[in-house]
């Protein structure tokens, strides 16, 4: 396919308008996204170096030009409401929210799930027109096996008008972090991929999700660079090599074949799990549930970062799309050809998304307090489930070390450690640059309807997870497999196994009920 020509977002998405943020501050004071003293204690150093990754100064972060602008729903063709083609050509750039014009937290809130639902991505937003003319094909579409949204919309892409015309894009958010579940319901916060399993594949809405990404020559998972055209390989190593590691296992990411790669991606997609910059296809992690996130005490599953207040997960959101780390310790992990993305949302932008997913609220729960949620209740406390899971929250705010690592002497005492292992497969935690040698412990509200347990999304279930079968190799894991594996033991997490078929049905009955 003809390379596609991608122009610069910031100068794409960001003229056409005079910012409002410009022309009259807001009434609420907005943190500081990249505030140095707050980044200085912010991450958790990494296992193998013990020391924590270096992010970009303020000053690079504040000199990255700001954009923002209005997109709209990519309908399938047949679908889309009549003129809307042409009132995309006429509407021009629009932006993203008026800060001036927010007064109350509602306000704020409301302006913050228009960032969710609508902010695109900037290193996949396109301006060629034959790549343009196949998202508008019903022919190249159904070629795609194309299966539209109830509303007619092809999910994650947008398209976004701006000066020079209207681009393709997709969603920064709502591609990983909106449910379509398949009674129709739309649940924002929640996986996209809660649903999967291997007995479920994931199933695409439109094109295939890299589409664009392949023709960017970004490494999958939206990462905030491009990286140019060289092997596939050198693209994959910069993004989750860990060089400091002895026998790096990543190190076969350098020979990786387009289908071998293809292969790890589609294991991923149908175990609900996802890569992101600095971790790694070999070690997958689960997409995270938002719901409830205000109350979290770390972010990410190895507590990379503390979530100390509301501008800590302004600066995670700012990070994870637009300021990914590079330097850990005396290793830099990027070519010279790579270059970062110069765009980033305004830091008005990302305190309104943040106040949005703080009042994100799980869907109504169907599951009864019965009588034998009560008899698991029961179990739940007798068990001593309640040390690590205590309610309200479910979850005790610490972490746990991984198989394996022994935490360091003069650690941060920010790192509220329970000193017991789950013994959950340590590779995500030591053998990434997400590898912090800790797994936070989990909520467990909202286990009914997140899907996949342990922190790479291997079981599918309740009933998988207190299954005792798992532990053994002949086990058949319905969510994430490694390539080519049917069966397997699940290690680690191993309370509750014991218990009788009629206890494990009453705990399980319980935790439905959270």
């Amino acid at each position: 396919m003809k390379k596609i020509a991608v122009t610069a977002l910031w100068s794409a998405l960001s003229f056409g308008f005079s910012p409002i943020w410009a022309q009259g501050a807001p009434q609420t004071k907005v943190p500081k996204t990249w505030d140095e003293a707050a980044l200085e204690v912010w991450a958790t150093p990494l296992a193998g170096i013990n020391v924590r990754p270096t992010h970009i100064s303020a000053t690079e972060y504040y000199s990255v030009p700001e954009y923002g602008l209005r997109s709209y729903p990519v309908y399938m063709p047949g679908r889309e409401p009549d003129g809307y083609w042409e009132m995309l050509q006429r509407v021009g750039p629009k932006p993203l929210i008026e800060p001036a014009a927010l007064k109350t937290e509602s306000d704020w809130i409301l302006a913050g799930q228009r960032v969710f639902d609508e902010a695109s991505t900037p290193q996949l937003t396109v301006f060629d027109p034959q790549v343009i003319a196949k998202l508008r094909s019903r022919e190249f579409l159904e070629a795609q096996r194309a299966e539209p949204l109830p509303d007619g919309t092809l999910g994650t892409f947008r398209w976004v008008p701006t000066k020079q015309g209207v681009a393709l894009s997709t969603l920064i958010c709502g591609g990983c972090h909106i449910l379509f579940r398949s009674d129709g319901a739309r649940i924002p916060g929640l996986s996209a991929r809660t649903e999967v399993s291997r007995m479920r594949p994931f199933k695409a809405v439109g094109v295939r999700p890299d589409f664009l990404e392949s023709q960017n020559h970004v490494v999958r998972g939206a990462a905030p660079f491009y990286m140019g055209r060289g092997p596939l390989g050198v693209w994959l190593y910069q993004a989750y090599g860990v060089p400091w590691l002895k026998n790096d296992p990543n190190e076969r990411l350098k020979t990786l074949t387009e289908s071998e790669y293809s292969a790890l991606v589609t294991a991923e997609r149908n175990g609900g799990a996802i890569t992101r910059w600095n971790g790694s296809p070999l070690f997958p992690a689960k997409i995270p549930d938002l719901i409830g996130i205000k109350d979290r005490k770390y972010l990410d599953h190895t507590a990379t970062h503390l979530h100390r207040d509301i501008g800590d997960l302004m600066r995670y959101a700012a990070q994870v799309t637009f300021a990914e780390m590079t330097d850990f310790g005396p290793h830099h992990v990027l070519s010279p050809e790579t270059k970062r993305v110069r765009a980033r949302l305004p830091d008005e932008a990302l305190y309104a998304l943040a106040l949005y997913i703080y009042s994100l609220k799980p869907p109504p729960n169907p599951n009864p307090f019965d009588q034998n949620a009560k008899a698991g209740l029961q179990i739940f406390t007798r068990e001593g489930c309640s040390g690590c899971h205590p309610p309200p929250l479910y979850t005790n705010n610490k972490v746990t070390p991984a198989q394996g690592f022994v935490p360091p002497k003069g650690k941060p005492g920010s790192i509220d450690i329970l000193h017991v292992s789950v013994g959950t497969d340590p590779g995500l935690a030591l053998s990434t640059r997400k590898g912090t040698g800790y797994y936070k412990v989990p909520s467990l509200k909202g286990v009914w309807y997140r899907g996949h347990f342990i922190h790479d999304g291997s079981l599918a279930s309740l009933e998988e997870m207190f299954d005792p079968d798992r532990l053994t190799d002949t086990f058949a894991p319905e969510g994430w497999n490694p390539v080519g594996v049917k069966t397997r033991a699940v290690i680690g997490h191993e309370f509750g196994l014991r218990l009788s078929p009629a206890e494990k049905r009453s705990l399980i009955a319980f935790l439905r009920t959270l």
